[in-house]
């Protein structure tokens, strides 16, 4: 069926919005605030027992911001918590890397199989809806199981399946679009359906910040619920036609794996494709522990519950940037007929944004770091898709070619917070994090150079 216009397009898009907002909920409230604190309370748990497990965190590291400013001098016991502050940081910081990069990593590999296997499932439902009732069904079942995983090991496990099986939604719901809608309509269906997924994101994140400290690891039967139902009104309003007909030819997962080699072969396109993996790389890096930074970098150190409250609104403050960067971002590009200049400007703003906390470690620098970073971003994500397309090797399979280049971001965004894990337990502290990111997206800004068949 094709949705030319009218009361039923009208409420394809609506239901296609509330379905992309519910998944991205998770993805902005459980990996923003809720994980975090569970990966904090695990390592907690582990770190201070006994008669410290009732030790203040935010005195201690603001007696270790005064230690280390040169005001005040350790006890033998204070420096016996300070030992144990040290590898409580490097420990949460090092697991929350864990839980989050295996996740991505199986989320990696999971959505190019069910793409595939979406395009030729046979079914009285449909091609899609099969995989996105069990994408919302089994995933929800492992989101409520998150709530109760007794270590790291089993909650990495555990967020890993979560994750993986919960974008088998997304995937098989974004082709809904060239399914049902005609294609003089497909921009409107993935503006508003974007437009969803921002919102989304953003809800998640704010209402695991306020609603965290109330009701604690409970607020995930909450984000379950929302899967379940934005899913459930996607599939049983809006039925596709049955797949039991469908004719496809023969598919052979040799030739098709070999094929994701094919443009990276090509000069041009596996420089944007590097430059890409350094920016997400650098991006995620800095971004990954900003609920940790609040409490243990910044003077004076926030409380758990105020660092809760307002880690969301580090990306709220980002948005109204953001935002207006995407809407002009492409359109001068457009005009100028030239993408590469705008590409490395905007890596080099979101390096520059990385030196703001580096050098000023406050609250304020914080939030000034992300309105920055934001309108880098801005900037960054239309031309940057506009230059992959330019330097595509083969427009025949564009598909296929612009899946690797969305694998080079999410290839940058697993391996950041395992770096940045890595730098804390070197280093005992989150000023080189913020170095490393620097340096990794002013590189990603310098590999742009290297393109020679796009201006």
């Amino acid at each position: 069926m094709t949705y030319l216009g009218g009361p039923p397009f009208r409420r394809y898009l609506v239901w296609y919005t509330l379905a992309f907002a519910a998944t991205t909920a998770v993805w902005g409230g459980v990996l923003g605030v809720v994980l975090p604190n569970q990966v904090q309370m695990i390592e907690f748990g582990h770190w201070f027992t006994g008669a410290d497990s009732d030790v203040d965190l935010t005195a201690l590291n603001d007696l270790k911001a005064a230690i280390d400013a040169g005001t005040a001098v350790a006890t033998a016991e204070q420096q016996r918590l300070l030992d144990l502050l040290a590898g409580f940081d490097a420990a949460r910081a090092q697991s929350l890397a864990l839980v989050t990069s295996i996740a991505m990593v199986a989320t990696m590999i999971v959505q190019p199989v069910v793409g595939v296997l979406s395009d030729r499932t046979r079914s009285r439902y449909g091609r899609r809806a099969p995989w996105m009732v069990f994408g919302a069904v089994v995933g929800s079942g492992f989101l409520v199981a998150v709530r109760f995983a007794p270590t790291i090991a089993v909650l990495a496990l555990l967020w890993a399946c979560a994750q993986a099986v919960l974008n088998c939604v997304a995937g098989p719901l974004q082709a809904t679009v060239a399914d049902r809608v005609p294609e003089s309509k497909v921009g409107t269906a993935s503006g508003i359906g974007g437009l969803g997924n921002f919102a989304g994101g953003l809800a998640g994140g704010v209402g695991a910040g306020v609603l965290l400290s109330s009701v604690g690891l409970d607020v995930l039967y909450l984000y379950a619920a929302l899967v379940l139902v934005g899913v459930a009104g996607f599939v049983l309003l809006l039925r596709d036609r049955p797949s039991t007909d469908l004719v496809v030819p023969a598919h052979r997962w040799g030739p098709f794996l070999r094929g994701f080699l094919v443009p990276l072969r090509d000069h041009d396109f596996r420089w944007v494709w590097l430059a890409r993996i350094l920016l997400a790389f650098g991006y995620a890096a800095s971004t990954a522990f900003g609920l940790f930074m609040m409490q243990s970098y910044i003077t004076p150190a926030l409380s758990v519950t105020q660092a809760t409250r307002l880690a969301p609104l580090l990306i709220l403050v980002s948005v109204p940037g953001t935002i207006v960067a995407l809407l002009l971002a492409g359109r001068i590009s457009d005009r100028i007929g030239r993408r590469k200049p705008l590409v490395i400007a905007s890596s080099a703003l979101m390096a520059a944004s990385m030196l703001i906390p580096l050098l000023w470690p406050a609250l304020p620098a914080l939030f000034l770091q992300s309105v920055v970073a934001g309108v880098a971003f801005g900037i960054y994500l239309p031309v940057d898709q506009a230059l992959f397309i330019d330097v595509l090797p083969d427009k025949e399979s564009a598909g296929r070619d612009l899946g690797i280049a969305g694998l080079g971001s999410n290839l940058g965004q697993a391996l950041g917070p395992v770096l940045a894990g890595q730098i804390v337990a070197l280093t005992g502290g989150y000023r080189g994090v913020w170095a490393i990111a620097a340096v990794l997206t002013a590189v990603a800004a310098l590999a742009i150079f290297q393109v020679r068949g796009a201006r």
